[in-house]
């Protein structure tokens, strides 16, 4: 009788701090500030304002998740540039010209808060690569005026004027300019003065300490994890956490397996080797590598399950960068769409509760949740835009 009654406590408390958790996700303010789906939508032609069977996103999911602002990436590799840029944000304008009741473009906290009250998505973008405004200031405004929200300097390439993570780690001797040129000091400025947030995730730290001194605003990094657990190029050595924290930014957390898990890639190199006569054999019948390892991640769904980083390793990620930096520092850049492997249970935008739950057992109060959610990215706002040319306190 006594091992009945200890059983039906035990389940009560867990019943409750569900309920607790939901409570809390319900009422946060919660923020991703990187989704790649744009790029997907204008290829696929998808409406990702109804739910998607494949992918990471969609408004359906996300409206599942609590997710309540995303920062979609206008993002494009080492070719595309201006015109692709724009295509991109047409394409994003479209999604909410087709779903009004569901999304709206946001440019200030203040609309942020209003959208969040009204129960839309609230939509904002950020252009992930400095290449796509070609080397022109003209480019920049333009982007800036129809809202973006920040720009990361580099992708994996370089430009003329910021080197870039990728290249500094790997084609170093071959970089004509280490860190910015006088032509990116001169973005980094201008980027301030359009309260436009710089971005440093994907920049090499000789770009990134330049912007470091350069900037007189708060800077961000958008998704990126921490290089103490993975010493991969793409992740956030302890002083660049400290350095971005002193500035008043935010670091925030991306979800990709291979930038959480030291050694995921290992264990993807070894999957792929097993399959890979099956995968050459699927990718000629379907005639895409790309559609053959879609049927063999399929097939052999449990042994990819396994690769995943687990949801605690995400949670590692937060925690550590909290307790060098404190939490108003940290938030969340999943990087949806972005990548092949998320945590196990995170597989799309509708698992966001599973975060607020898991660092609430973390013994984070609940206000500190709420910062990680949200807040922070909403107090970066605020900051980037006071006195800025293009503040919503302006026509434009």
């Amino acid at each position: 009788m006594k091992k009945a009654l200890l059983f039906m406590l035990f389940i009560a408390s867990i019943d409750s701090f569900a309920q607790s958790t939901l409570k809390l996700h319900k009422k946060a303010i919660v923020v991703d500030t990187h989704g790649d789906i744009l790029s997907d939508q204008i290829k696929s032609g998808i409406d990702i304002g109804i739910r998607q069977k494949g992918g990471n996103f969609d408004l359906v999911r996300a409206k599942e998740g609590g997710l309540d602002v995303q920062v979609f990436s206008v993002w494009s590799d080492y070719t595309g540039g201006f015109d692709l840029a724009n295509r991109q944000i047409d394409s994003l304008d479209a999604l909410i010209k087709r779903h009004p009741n569901m999304i709206v473009k946001v440019r200030s906290a203040k609309e942020l808060k209003m959208a969040v009250k009204d129960g839309k998505m609230a939509a904002l973008f950020g252009v992930e690569g400095g290449h796509m405004i070609e080397g022109s200031m003209k480019n920049l405004d333009s982007l800036a005026k129809r809202g973006m929200t920040y720009m990361t300097l580099t992708w994996n390439n370089s430009t003329p004027w910021a080197s870039s993570a990728y290249e500094e780690t790997f084609k170093k001797d071959s970089l004509k300019q280490l860190g910015l040129s006088n032509l990116g000091f001169q973005i980094v400025q201008r980027m301030n003065e359009l309260g436009v947030i710089i971005d440093l995730s994907h920049v090499g730290e000789n770009t990134f300490y330049d912007v470091i001194r350069a900037s007189n605003k708060p800077v961000m990094a958008s998704h990126s994890s921490a290089y103490v657990f993975n010493a991969h190029q793409r992740n956030l050595k302890d002083d660049q956490i400290k350095a971005i924290a002193k500035t008043g930014g935010v670091v925030f957390v991306n979800f990709y397996s291979g930038f959480l898990d030291s050694t995921y890639a290992n264990k993807l190199s070894l999957f792929n080797a097993r399959h890979k006569n099956e995968l050459v054999e699927l990718s000629n019948k379907l005639g895409s590598k790309s559609l053959g390892q879609v049927e063999i991640n399929k097939k052999y769904s449990a042994e990819i399950e396994n690769l995943k980083a687990p949801l605690s390793l995400l949670i590692d990620h937060i925690d550590h960068m909290v307790k060098l930096v404190g939490a108003n520092h940290v938030g969340l850049g999943a990087d949806y769409d972005g990548a092949e492997s998320y945590p196990q249970g995170l597989e799309d935008v509708s698992k966001y509760p599973l975060i607020t739950d898991a660092l609430l057992a973390r013994g984070y109060s609940k206000n500190e949740v709420k910062k990680i959610l949200g807040t922070n990215f909403i107090r970066l706002l605020k900051q980037t835009k006071i006195n800025s040319k293009y503040s919503t306190n302006r026509s434009i």
